[in-house]
């Protein structure tokens, strides 16, 4: 199975410990074409790539080749509503994650979307316990 993770990026990188802790888990269930996400390293200027250009067709690439999407949509980020999207139009199975008391506000064209298969979570485990429904549901 090849799972496409996405978190934010551009959009800040404060949740990027709990990525790397969210990507260890899918790697349960299969190989993630994303784990860059993840990476501490990766700071918000998005230097994973030469050039915007190469990040987009790339990522896109890895998006098509995946079985399903997992992201996490706590942090505000055009480039993961972006992957979202695309996910949702060419019938990906898409689980979001997302914590409500981080205090900011999710979009209604995730939280609306019959697309998504969206789990509020406040802790690790109950984000792996959402991970490992979403299997049972999709295997």
């Amino acid at each position: 199975m090849k799972i496409y993770f996405a978190g934010s990026i551009r959009g800040g990188r404060e949740d990027a410990a709990l990525y790397l802790q969210i990507i260890e888990h899918l790697k349960n269930y299969g190989e993630v074409l994303t784990e860059h996400v993840g990476d501490p390293a990766l700071t918000s200027a998005g230097d994973d790539g030469p050039t915007d250009r190469y990040i987009h067709d790339r990522d896109v690439e890895w998006l098509l080749q995946s079985d399903v999407l997992v992201a996490e949509v706590t942090a505000v980020s055009m480039g993961v509503g972006y992957e979202i999207g695309r996910a949702v139009a060419v019938g990906k199975k898409v689980l979001c994650l997302f914590r409500p008391d981080a205090g900011k506000n999710l979009s209604a064209m995730v939280a609306g979307c019959s697309g998504i298969k969206l789990v509020q979570y406040t802790s690790l485990s109950e984000a792996q316990s959402a991970i490992d429904q979403f299997w049972e549901e999709n295997a």
